[in-house]
This record gives C-alpha cells, structure tokens and sequence, in this order.
C-alpha cells in the first residue's frame, strides 16, 4: 500500500506519486479480505485464498484492464466491499 501512495499519482490526494523512479505498472494491487471478495464476485480472482498466488492471479487479470496502471483498481475493489457491502 506504502508503494502505491509513494509511486502513484492521482492528482486527488491520495496517491501522492513522489517516487518517480519506480512505474505503476510495476506495482501489484494489495490484497485483503475485502477487495479479494469483490475480485471474485467481479470473475477477476477464482482462488479461495487470499496469499501470494491469490495476488498473482488478480495482477494478471488487472493487468489485461490496464497494463501501464493495473494498481489504479485498488480503491474501487476495496470500497465495494466495505462500503457497499458488494
């Protein structure tokens, strides 16, 4: 998550994009609880398990929604599932 902050920039704030030296296109999306859930109700993550082969299946369908920025999807899978309830 430090690395999506320091490397990403939104221009909203929350990503504050300060490290320039590293591209989001290298980053993978951090995986909890709440964001692997809506993963696998979206179809993008099929593994029951949150671990590091859970994190490489979700980075490789990401990846074919957006190569250059495949982190970008973070917020949106996070806060679907805690604050939607989704």
């Amino acid at each position: 998550m430090f690395l999506r902050w320091m490397v990403r920039n939104d221009n909203t704030g929350v990503d504050f994009g300060l490290w320039k030296s590293i591209s989001p296109a290298n980053l993978s999306c951090p995986l909890d609880v709440h964001s692997g859930n809506v993963a696998r109700k979206l179809g993008l993550l099929h593994r029951k398990q949150n671990d590091d082969k859970a994190v490489t299946e979700l980075d490789l369908s990401l990846r074919d929604l957006d190569p250059k920025d495949p982190v970008k999807y973070d917020f949106a899978l996070f806060g679907l599932g805690v604050f939607e309830g989704f």
